[in-house]
């Protein structure tokens, strides 16, 4: 039951919850870290730091997108969707202006993630967008939202479909326009098309001293790397963040929703069940994002191959995984497997927000002026040990905070804004 005067006691938690937004939140390190520590435009085009030679980044590469890229967001999103239901449950007094509270201080977070965390791969303001929306709809069943969900996936889909047809005309158009040079009389259409290419790879055809601007302004300081960020950071705000990001997320919370009002993400289904999850979503999954990545790889990394939303699989690929991944961990926790693991991924999981704005402090600080200024230093698989360091503090720090406090530092703080009353932090 809710509480109606407040916030939720400790002891109404979801272990299965906290230990799939843990799971996530590590996970989606490994892919957010090519944006911390690439070039801009490594993410989405590996082409320009792979071969098809065999190396240690080609498998990181291959791993990443096989594993994480799109499902670890796609986790993150659904266990936000199915927060929001926990949230408005009925009882709640004021659930409305609670929850836009809520939404206005993630808000926040995110801008302040965004400019002053210098992580221009924010999800927290697309996340608070969509939350405003889900509002709305927290009173839809299960199989109505399910149908929403699968809606935004199609249209997305082929919104991403005739994208590709455009960008593909556009780089033809382009090589012409190239070829007959700038002079020659040419067709509006043409020049209108080749303009479409140049905005939309700008960041993937890089000349040598366009890299080295680009590193300076990055490493140097941290005044230089908030002034690339931040403009960076606004063409996606104005952007991609309209034409995607919102949809992408918006979709899976949803789903998110769906899932926790048909108890399946509280761990509340036969293990039977669980484990069928587990198997059929991990092996639709890998074979989907198996397929694409063979295809990406044969096509000697041609940016319209390996730009992972323009597969017209994208959606379906990364949802198995995670559906996959949900039922592996409630498949675990049905039997009492790895008891203490998961406890300790639990731990990171209550501090979600936390951890996250703490990965990008620490990315910061490595990746920045601020710091080492180690942007554009590291290839593909050096980033992991990054990563993996980062995972070994959070793992430890998350269980150590956890055994003391009763909330994480950040959870505490937008709980306190969020009812008007900072709650009791320390442990009795």
């Amino acid at each position: 039951m809710q509480n109606a005067l407040g916030p939720s006691a400790e002891s109404e938690r979801i272990e299965s919850l906290d230990v799939l937004r843990g799971f996530a939140l590590l996970g989606i390190l490994a892919v957010n870290v090519l944006m911390f520590g690439l070039l801009s435009g490594a993410y989405f085009n590996p082409g320009q730091d792979l071969t098809g030679e065999f190396s240690a980044s080609l498998i990181a590469w291959a791993s990443v997108e096989l594993w994480a890229e799109g499902a670890m967001r796609c986790l993150f999103s659904i266990l936000f969707g199915a927060g929001v239901v926990l949230f408005t449950a009925p009882g709640r007094e004021d659930v409305f202006k609670l929850h836009y509270k809520r939404n206005f201080w993630l808000l926040i977070f995110g801008l302040l993630n965004a400019y002053v965390l210098v992580w221009k791969g924010d999800i927290l303001v697309p996340y608070a967008i969509a939350g405003a929306l889900l509002y709305w709809v927290r009173n839809w069943s299960p199989q109505a939202l399910t149908a929403a969900a699968l809606l935004i996936m199609i249209a997305l889909t082929g919104y991403m479909g005739v994208g590709k047809s455009f960008v593909a005309e556009g780089r033809i158009a382009a090589a012409e326009v190239a070829a007959r040079g700038e002079t020659d009389e040419l067709p509006q259409e043409t020049l209108d098309a080749a303009e479409v290419w140049k905005n939309f790879s700008q960041d993937t055809r890089r000349s040598e001293s366009d890299i080295a601007a680009e590193l300076q302004q990055r490493n140097s300081s941290y005044a230089s790397a908030v002034s690339w960020n931040a403009k960076k950071t606004y063409e996606t705000h104005t952007g991609n963040l309209w034409s995607f990001l919102l949809w992408d997320a918006l979709a899976m919370m949803l789903l998110g929703m769906a899932l926790y009002k048909w108890s399946v993400l509280q761990a509340r289904l036969s293990s039977t069940h669980y484990k069928r999850m587990a198997l059929a979503g991990i092996l639709v999954g890998l074979a989907i994002n198996g397929y694409e990545v063979l295809q990406s790889y044969k096509s000697g990394f041609d940016f319209l191959a390996v730009f992972s939303p323009f597969w017209p699989t994208y959606q379906f690929g990364r949802l198995a995984l995670a559906i996959g991944y949900i039922g592996l961990f409630c498949y675990l926790l049905k039997q009492g497997y790895f008891k203490r693991s998961l406890a300790i991924l639990a731990s990171v999981g209550r501090m979600a927000l936390t951890n996250y704005l703490l990965q990008s402090l620490i990315c910061l600080f490595v990746f920045t002026g601020a710091g080492l200024g180690l942007a554009g230093e590291l290839n593909r698989a050096q980033l992991y040990l990054v990563v993996f360091g980062i995972w070994i503090f959070q793992l430890w720090f998350s269980r150590w905070w956890m055994q003391r406090y009763l909330f994480g530092p950040m959870e505490w703080v937008w709980r306190g804004l969020t009812y008007g009353k900072l709650s009791a932090l320390v442990r009795q």
